[in-house]
């Protein structure tokens, strides 16, 4: 392994940086950004060693596993031969000893049955036996209890004795007079002690004598002490005498001799008293027992007989018993040793049996995990490699699209190689971390099919961080959701919500807490901050337990937990330091993942049993598949994981016969549903061709939101399109027929429902992609012809010379024609085009200057050699202007008439298509108003009076909440209007729009909105909504229309309604032409209106009311004041250039006059456009309707030319806008990229002169009062140097940056990126003069301004100045008038210029009084220098040089001009910029007084004005 150590290092660098360099290549051609940092690096690695740890693991194991299988296999089949040789020993033996032991049993019987005989003998004996032992105890017992009798006294007495003390009987002996009860008590112990007494004479009778015991007892039982209480104590009690019993008798009986009585007079005597008392009991119990004891002993002594004779028996008996046990013990012992021989036969046929099954049914796998275990050993090693790619793939893919992953992954495959780094070939993600059950899963859960969505899966599982998801289609969102459902994956749950909800951080704390998922909705372009720890995954150990902190709270983190971000954006630019935190993954649907959806929904519709069994297969197979793995995996872990002798293990071998047989029978189940699979999908995929257009026609829209923000259509809303078109298409008898019926249905169904939600100007270009797209799927369209066609490009292209350039004589071909001519010359199809041109040079020209040349044949052998599509690329190199025309033919061959058709806008349809959860949205542009028509659909409806209508602004957002809540509870309609205005409350109108559910929303209930194109309106309203594009009528035709269709024109009787009805009538259609005019002339750019406004409806209408009061209230029509209201208020009130005004009431004065109220009298040259003499409303809609189609520029005031300027401007928008929609961008690497840069940086610097020297400048030029010119020198030097010390700078800082030497910042990029491809750099603009020139131009130009200034300052002042070097015109202008009112003391403000047009092109002196000046073009018109006036331009001849000219200062008043135009003078093309506070815009130098022989009006309206520089 450290063999490869440091070609892993090297591979992680150059994975690093190459990444960068694709990331430069990705925002180049998709304008998509994605950031390679330092912690992108060390993510590669950390992601590295846990890819290579957990394969190897996996690897590793299910290789010991196998082996371990493998090798428990072997060892089965060579125990197999031992056990039958075993079994064969093992028979013979087991009969002999069989057969002893039944021997064995005949003698055990015979000896038991001597042994029951005996039994039976001792039995009787052990009965009489047991008999008189009982009578003998009976009669013990009843002695006994006439002893129990007496025993409580004696005890009771010999207490008594216990607790006397020598003292106490000291002191009775002591006593001089003892009391009577101690006498009496002395007299009786006498008596027990057979003590005789002294006698004494007996006071009362002399000569008798008394007995004196106590003395006796003194003497003789007293003094013994305490041996006395043990001579009581040791009395024979068993043998008193007769005699003293007799003589104690009468004491018993005495009264005087009770203890009680006694202890009054000694506590020794009372003791004394109660053992003779006691010794008297016992004798008499004695007497009464004595009888008994001898009928016990006579009865005992029988007893000892009777069980002599029973141990005798009892002896004969245990030796039979001891004789069988041995015998016993002899057979069981043989039974044993047969059992055991028996068993061992059984064990080894077990085993046998076992083996077999064994090898019979894991035997076939034993070729398999032989070749399986070899396999992985290989597997094992080329993991170094195979995890090095898939770390790069999960670290740095993500964002990227399929192609770049592909193209990425080669790479890396080749860096592999090239490395010699130990890999498997075609080594990617899917290959080394896919688990097909987990895929299965997935897919079941909705997961798309296609490579890029199964890699995006792994990556989510595989990958450390938390996943954020690119999702504009919303697949991804569906299936999190449906995995978190699934128990199975999900154990907890799964918990949705947004960061616009006000607890998603309480969400998040209870999901950490309890394990659950959770899934981040509606993600923007940044994150909550409080996210941070949790993306950071900052997890710490507080008291043993893993915690983190989310917001304020620690919460304990649970493993189970996962967190999952979504974001709607389909283009989002996350900072790096978001980058860093998620794994970004982009989600965006694929074609083969969008069209295997979309069979699977035509399927539906069509073959709704097939689809459901092909789903329920699915499931069936993915289910059973799984149970294969896991009984693959059981067997592998029980073989593996078995200890001992496999062939011991009954339950395991069992376990394993069974896993085997389900096994087989799951795989046969399998095999079968494989079969009926794969002709289920036979059958579906006759569907295909409808799902792969359907597919095409989703990305021929899908990319539309480029082209405008509001052009945005969800999948979800596509396959609800694409549902509702199979239901609605017409049914056929065969299924070629339908398929051909569904394909051409739901082609129209989607143009005719997208047409409505964009604008005019976009909905050829609609066509135009649709048609494209559904060829290009079919292989009609020749990818470079397509490239070429939209950007004017080749990779290849020939090299002639131009056989016409434009300025020669005759010449006609200007440098952009020649330059396509050659590029499409370098493609297959058009070889030698370019030589075969200059051939046929002459019927080119006649092509070229053909009115309609899309029309026309091809000269020479390309009318036949060349298609339809091709002919347009001739078209757009040769006469681009009729682009619009040769698409809209183009589209009529290939799909029809009704696809340049746009369907009329009908609300009723729109409010059919919607229902009370789809927000209807009224996208508005410039001049448009639907208030108008949506009241009148109110009042169709019969809702007026249930509308609630609210302008959107600051503080209306809890109005519009209310009032939808109402709404929706009452089944009435809310109208938002200019939601473009309330930013705030957008975020929150979104979560009503999505919060909007059947259950709690009114049937009736309708949402509209009505909202100029605007990047703050919610996406997913815009996605899932009704869009209504809502504009004024394109076309003079159709604008006239539309006015005489509306109120109040549209009303009965409104024309006659006037006391003056024929001149209003004319007057209204005069007023009516003129409103279409104007709004008309927006499409002619700066020709038409220096800035576009926004003229509309409201403006007519207050108009038209003006004509009706003034008509109403004059006897004479007022033009005058007519032409103030109209002119000055109503539609001047919104112009705010100076010349716009002008040419406003030049238009006007046209329209209202006294002419127009003269049926017949003309509007138009050419009496196209006339003023009928119709008197009612249909007939003016008649005469509307025969007015052509298309104006022509004549209406306008505008020349011929005018249409191809304009023409010029829509192909060029057309093709820039396809550009976006394909993703724009220069198609190369990004090491091309950075050597463009890098070059071009180069060049420009190479070009770049040194900067002008001031301190030479000001010594040559000084400050003087008679010559201001000098301060202009200066004052233009030092601009120019400021711009150039920019550009040089910024051009080194951009060529090291690109060489890696210094940081590539965000305004080096811009600049990089501008040099690419051929713009002027947002960073040089702010100090450069304004241009619209390509870069090549913009330098040339500027070179050739340093070298005017740089000879005026090194020689002399030019004779003839080039006024268009200048950054600042009017301070030249001015310093030539400040000198001539210094020399003549007049004062500057009395000063002006008086202009001359000069002959020549140039003076070799200046004139004595002002400057000579050139530098200007025409555009819209030429000079006559024959008649020296201003004169119509040249057929396409749009920009044309402007004579030398003298500007003459001279007093104002003393200034003469033949008739002339007062012609403007602009910088750019463009003509608008910055209105300064003269009224002027910053683009406008001045007003050049032209002679002409034509009306000022003419020129005016044509727009011809003069420019000081062209934009090529």
């Amino acid at each position: 392994e450290n063999a490869h150590l440091p070609s892993c290092v090297t591979f992680f660098k150059d994975a690093h940086v190459y990444v960068a360099r694709r990331s430069e290549a990705f925002k180049a051609e998709l304008g998509r950004y994605n950031y390679v940092t330092p912690t992108s690096y060390l993510e590669l690695l950390a992601t590295y060693k846990q890819v290579l740890g957990l394969k190897r693991d996996e690897v590793g194991t299910l290789k010991n596993r196998l082996q371990v299988g493998l090798d428990k296999l072997i060892s089965t089949a060579t125990q197999v031969e031992a056990l039958q040789v075993k079994l064969t020993e093992m028979e013979p033996v087991l009969i002999k000893t069989q057969g002893e032991v039944e021997a064995m049993i005949v003698r055990i019987d015979a000896d038991k049955k001597d042994a029951a005989a005996t039994q039976e003998v001792v039995a009787a004996e052990e009965s009489s036996a047991r008999e008189k032992e009982a009578e003998t105890q009976a009669i013990a017992d009843d002695a006994q209890r006439d002893l129990d009798e007496a025993l409580p006294a004696l005890e009771e007495a010999v207490k008594c004795l216990n607790s006397l003390k020598k003292s106490d009987i000291d002191e009775v002996r002591t006593m001089g007079k003892p009391p009577a009860g101690v006498k009496l008590t002395m007299e009786a112990c006498c008596i027990m002690f057979s003590v005789k007494p002294e006698m004494e004479k007996d006071p009362a009778n002399p000569g008798k004598k008394i007995a004196n015991y106590f003395k006796s007892a003194q003497k003789e039982v007293l003094s013994l002490g305490a041996k006395l209480i043990d001579k009581m104590k040791s009395y024979d009690k068993d043998n008193i005498p007769t005699k003293i019993i007799a003589q104690i008798a009468p004491y018993i009986d005495m009264e005087g001799f009770m203890p009680a009585v006694i202890e009054k007079a000694s506590k020794a005597c009372t003791a004394m008293c109660m053992w003779v008392r006691a010794m008297h009991k016992y004798h008499e119990v004695s007497v009464m027992v004595e009888p008994k004891k001898k009928l016990l002993a006579e009865a005992t002594e029988s007893l000892a007989v009777t069980q002599a004779a029973l141990a005798e028996a009892q002896g004969k008996l245990n030796a039979v018993m001891a004789k069988i046990a041995d015998l016993e013990k002899n057979f069981n012992e043989a039974n044993a040793k047969k059992e055991q021989l028996k068993n061992d036969v059984e064990e080894c046929a077990a085993r046998l049996e076992r083996a077999e099954k064994l090898i019979g049914g894991l035997g076939g796998e034993r070729t398999r995990w032989t070749e399986s275990c070899g396999t992985l050993g290989v597997a094992y090693d080329n993991l170094i490699g195979d995890s090095l790619l898939s770390a790069a793939t999960i670290a740095y893919t993500g964002p990227f699209t399929p192609n770049f992953r592909q193209v990425m992954t080669k790479h890396w495959q080749e860096q592999l190689t090239e490395l010699a780094l130990p890999h498997t070939d075609g080594c990617d993600i899917r290959q080394t971390l896919a688990d097909p059950v987990a895929i299965r899963t997935w897919t079941i859960c909705g997961l798309p099919q296609d490579a890029s969505s199964v890699e995006n899966g792994i990556i989510m599982s595989r990958a450390r961080r938390f996943p954020l998801l690119i999702d504009p289609q919303g697949q991804a969102n569906r299936f999190i959701k449906n995995m978190g459902k699934d128990l199975a994956l999900a154990q907890n749950g799964i918990e949705v919500t947004k960061l616009t909800e006000k607890n998603f951080l309480r969400t998040l704390e209870n999901a950490v807490r309890f394990g659950r998922w959770v899934l981040l909705e509606n993600v923007g372009k940044t994150l909550d901050a409080a996210l941070e720890p949790l993306l950071l995954q900052q997890k710490f150990l507080q008291g043993g337990t893993e915690m983190i902190k989310i917001g304020d709270s620690t919460i304990p983190w649970n493993d189970t937990f996962k967190f999952f971000m979504t974001t709607k954006l389909s283009n989002p630019h996350y900072a790096p330091e978001v980058c860093v935190k998620v794994s970004l993954l982009n989600f965006a649907i694929t074609p083969v993942g969008l069209e295997d959806q979309l069979l699977g929904v035509v399927v539906v519709e069509e073959r709704p049993d097939m689809e459901e069994k092909k789903n329920s297969l699915v499931i069936a197979n993915a289910s059973m598949k799984k149970e294969l793995k896991e009984i693959e995996d059981t067997i592998l872990f029980k073989l593996s994981n078995s200890t001992g002798n496999i062939l011991d293990d009954h339950e395991l071998i069992e376990t394993l016969a069974s896993s085997k047989k389900t096994s087989t029978e799951i795989t046969a189940k399998v095999a079968e549903a494989e079969i009926t699979e794969k002709e289920i999908d036979e059958s579906r995929e006759l569907y295909r061709p409808v799902a792969f257009r359907a597919t095409i026609l989703y990305f021929s829209i899908v990319n539309l939101s480029v082209v405008d923000p509001m052009y945005q259509y969800s999948l979800q809303w596509f396959t609800a399109l694409f549902v509702a078109a199979i239901r609605l298409a017409e049914k056929a008898d065969t299924l070629d027929e339908r398929l051909d019926i569904l394909n051409k249905f739901f082609t129209y169904y989607v143009y005719v429902n997208v047409c409505r939600s964009l604008f005019e100007k976009d909905k050829l270009l609609l066509s135009f992609l649709m048609t494209i797209k559904i060829l290009d799927g079919d292989g009609e369209i020749d990818p470079v012809e397509w490239r070429f066609l939209i950007s004017g490009k080749t990779v290849e292209s020939v090299t002639l010379d131009n056989p016409a350039p434009e300025g020669a004589p005759s010449g006609w071909i200007d440098g952009r024609m020649w330059s396509e001519v050659c590029a499409i010359s370098g493609t297959e199809n058009f070889k030698g085009f370019a030589k075969d041109f200059a051939t046929y040079i002459d019927e080119w020209r006649k092509y070229f200057d053909h009115v309609e040349p899309h029309k026309v044949s091809l000269p020479s052998k390309w009318e036949f050699s060349l298609n339809s599509f091709q002919k347009l690329c001739v078209l757009r190199a040769l006469r681009a202007d009729k682009i619009p025309d040769g698409v809209m033919n183009y589209v009529v061959e290939k799909v029809g008439q009704r696809f340049i058709e746009p369907p009329p806008f009908h609300l009723a349809s729109c409010y059919k298509d919607s229902s009370n959860l789809t927000p209807l949205v009224f996208v508005l542009s410039k001049g448009s108003d639907p208030t108008k028509a949506f009241n009148i659909f109110c009042q169709e409806m019969r809702f007026d009076r249930k509308v609630k209508a609210l302008s959107l602004g600051q503080g209306q957002g809890p109005v519009a909440e209310s009032l939808i809540a109402k709404a929706r509870t009452d089944g009435s309609w809310v109208v938002l209007q200019n939601c473009h205005l309330a930013e705030s409350f957008m975020r929150r109108f979104e979560e009503i729009c999505e919060g909007l559910k059947p259950d709690d929303t009114h049937e009736n209930f309708r949402l509209w909105c009505t909202t100029y194109p605007s990047p703050i309106f919610p996406v997913s309203v815009l996605q899932n909504g009704i869009k209504m594009a809502i504009e004024p009528p394109k076309g003079l035709r159709a604008n006239l229309v539309g006015s005489y269709s509306s109120a109040p024109l549209a009303g009965d009787g409104y024309l006659e309604s006037n006391t003056k009805p024929e001149r209003f009538r004319k007057l209204c259609f005069s007023l009516c032409l003129f409103h279409a005019l104007l709004q008309e002339r927006r499409l002619y750019g700066p020709l038409g209106w220096n800035i576009p406004y926004g003229f509309n409806e409201s403006d007519m209408l207050i108009s038209l009311q003006q004509v009706f009061s003034f008509l109403e209230e004059n006897d004479e029509t007022p033009f005058k004041a007519l032409k103030y209201c109209v002119g000055e208020c109503n539609y001047g009130g919104r112009v705010t250039d100076g010349k716009d005004r002008i040419t406003l009431n030049c238009i006007l004065e046209r329209f209202f006059n006294d002419s127009v109220l003269e049926t017949g009298a003309k509007l138009s040259d050419s009496g196209t456009y006339t003023i009928p003499g119709c008197a009612t409303r249909d007939e003016f809609l008649e005469v509307i309707e025969s007015l052509p189609l298309v104006a022509a520029p004549e209406i306008f005031g505008f020349h011929e030319n005018a249409n191809i300027s304009k023409d010029v401007k829509e192909t060029n928008a057309t093709f820039a806008t396809v550009l976006l929609t394909e993703g724009g961008g220069s198609g190369g690497g990004s090491g091309d990229k950075d050597d463009a840069i890098a070059t071009t940086a180069r060049d420009i610097l190479a070009k770049l002169p040194a900067a002008y020297d001031m301190e030479r400048a000001a010594i040559n030029y000084p400050v003087l009062w008679e010559q201001s010119m000098n301060t202009v020198l200066c004052q233009e030097l030092a601009r120019f140097n400021n711009l150039t010390n920019l550009m040089k700078k910024s051009l080194v800082d951009v060529e090291k940056a690109v060489r890696g030497v210094v940081v590539m910042s965000g305004p080096l990029e811009m600049l990089g990126d501008a040099l690419v491809y051929g713009a002027i750099p947002a960073m040089w603009k702010g100090k450069s003069y304004p241009s619209f020139k390509p870069l090549a131009g913009y330098v040339q130009d500027l070179l050739e301004r340093l070298d005017f200034l740089r000879q005026w300052m090194e020689d002399e002042p030019p004779p003839t100045y080039w006024i268009s070097a200048f950054f600042f015109q009017h301070a030249f202008m001015t310093a030539s008038k400040q000198n001539y009112s210094r020399a003549e003391t007049i004062p500057i403000d009395a000063i002006g210029l008086q202009f001359e047009m000069l002959p020549n092109r140039s003076y070799a002196r200046p004139p004595s009084l002002g400057v000579y000046v050139y530098g200007f073009f025409f555009e819209g018109a030429q000079w006559d220098r024959d008649n020296k006036r201003i004169a119509e331009s040249a057929p396409k001849v749009l920009y044309t040089t402007a004579p030398l000219m003298w500007f003459q200062p001279k007093q104002t008043a003393h200034i003469q001009h033949p008739p002339s135009y007062n012609c403007p003078v602009y910088k750019t093309s463009d003509r608008r910029g910055i209105l300064a506070t003269t009224g002027h815009s910053t683009n406008f130098i001045l007003d050049v007084l032209v002679p002409s022989e034509i009306p000022e009006a003419h020129w005016v309206q044509r727009g011809v004005a003069m420019l000081s520089q062209l934009d090529d």
